[in-house]
């Protein structure tokens, strides 16, 4: 616990005394925390995970976060162009630090035939599920929304999922999404989510 306490205060790049401000403890008591002089008791360890923004069992070391979702990803939408499915598949880079997974995207074709370049930020929770949202970030584009994505492994990570946002057909729309480490690889899952929803 003292380890996790001072490398989860460090990525949030917060001091003792904000992490005490946060937790309704002095810094002094931050400080025994992560020397390992004390061990918080259970209802200060619950304000301390929240003011960490992770959970308890991530606090006391029960968690692996085995998963490096970080590199080169490739992410297949369902989207629709004047009013008619259609399904893109976009290159798109990921940063994976703890259980936060920040993404970009640059646009790959014209904004006429539904591109756009589109920053994103995740969660990732219990390494099963990234619940996250999106933004587009051309000017004239002004697509943005939520997207949820089961992780699978099975030989390789892929996810599949869902989004809901807004976008040039309406305010809120949806369809299924994909991501993979190849571009085939995202269109073959994308395909697959497609048929067993339209089943």
């Amino acid at each position: 616990m003292p380890a996790i306490i001072k490398r989860r205060r460090s990525e949030l790049g917060i001091s003792q005394a904000e992490l005490g401000d946060k937790a309704g403890i002095t810094a002094r008591q931050v400080a025994r925390y992560e020397s390992g002089e004390q061990q918080p008791l259970l209802n200060v360890a619950v304000r301390i995970a929240t003011a960490l923004e992770i959970s308890l069992e991530e606090l006391a070391g029960q968690l692996n976060n085995e998963l490096d979702l970080s590199g080169q990803w490739w992410a297949g939408w369902q989207t629709t162009r004047d009013g008619k499915p259609h399904h893109a598949v976009q290159q798109v880079d990921a940063n994976h630090q703890g259980r936060h997974l920040n993404v970009s995207a640059e646009r790959t074709a014209p904004t006429s035939e539904g591109g756009f370049g589109w920053v994103g930020e995740f969660r990732l929770w219990d390494n099963e599920v990234l619940i996250g949202w999106y933004r587009g970030l051309d000017g004239d584009v002004t697509s943005k929304g939520t997207m949820y994505f089961v992780i699978e492994e099975n030989g390789n990570i892929t996810g599949r999922g869902r989004w809901v946002g807004k976008s040039f057909d309406g305010p809120i729309i949806t369809g299924s999404a994909s991501l993979a480490r190849t571009p085939d690889e995202a269109e073959t899952l994308l395909n697959r989510l497609t048929e067993e929803i339209s089943q």
